[in-house]
């Protein structure tokens, strides 16, 4: 003969069980919903400032690499075109800056070449003039005889010029081998990558990557502050043990 249970639950408390039940299911899918709709309005809002980033942060420091280039070889009238060029960029004289680029970028010295072409491409950039900036920046990227930091850069500076148009797959193809711990170009490479990661809505691959990125000492400070926000909101924890303990000794 079987046993009645001691305490019979009552039909209100098993409707309430399964009311909670349902509510906390309903909780679930709507927390889900929200996370979502975070990650695509970050991007939204992100993706742009990335573009801007990229385009313009990276513009003066070309010439920087090209000048430690040229240092070691040689100084002469190339250096101080480049130089004069680089003061016009600077005080907003963006035609004339062009005009003095172009006969560097026809010459057949392959630093102050590649150079004066990504300058160049900045300046198309900052005039609206972003087919042609794409064209200069493909043509540095595809250039064998161009010093690899310059074609590097210049993959980044069309990738980040043509990111919207771009499928992602091929964003994550061209980039991926930059986009590596240890790599110069680590931060800026692996932050388009991982933007190309969420339009490919994979948000396990992209969530990593922009933690990675954030624990990087070496990326620029601005970066790695975007990128802990993606991070956080894709619910990858992008603050090392150092910055933890800082943050508790300060509570």
């Amino acid at each position: 003969m079987a046993l009645r249970p001691s305490n019979p639950v009552s039909p209100e408390e098993l409707q309430a069980k399964r009311q909670a039940a349902q509510q906390d299911v309903f909780l679930r899918e709507v927390d889900d919903a929200l996370r979502q709709d975070e990650m695509l309005g970050a991007f939204k809002t992100y993706g742009r400032r990335i573009g801007a980033a990229v385009a313009l942060g990276l513009l003066i420091f070309a010439g920087v690499l090209w000048w430690n280039h040229y240092q070691t070889s040689q100084a002469g009238e190339r250096g101080e075109q480049l130089t004069l060029a680089l003061d016009n960029v600077d005080q907003g004289k963006l035609d004339p800056a062009d005009k003095q680029l172009l006969g560097l970028s026809q010459g057949s010295a392959e630093g102050p070449k590649a150079a004066a072409q990504l300058l160049r491409a900045g300046i198309a950039l900052q005039q609206g003039k972003r087919a042609d900036a794409i064209k200069l920046y493909a043509a540095v990227s595809a250039d064998t005889s161009a010093p690899q930091p310059f074609r590097d850069l210049a993959a980044i500076r069309e990738v980040a010029a043509n990111f919207d148009a771009m499928p992602p797959q091929q964003v994550i193809d061209r980039l991926k081998p930059l986009a590596v711990p240890g790599n110069p170009w680590f931060g800026s490479a692996g932050e388009l990558v991982g933007m190309a990661y969420l339009k490919q809505n994979n948000p396990a691959l992209a969530g990593p990557l922009f933690a990675a990125i954030a624990r990087d000492k070496d990326a620029p400070q601005t970066l790695r502050n975007r990128v802990r926000q993606l991070a956080g909101l894709l619910g990858v924890d992008a603050i090392d043990d150092t910055a933890k303990a800082a943050g508790v000794a300060q509570r």
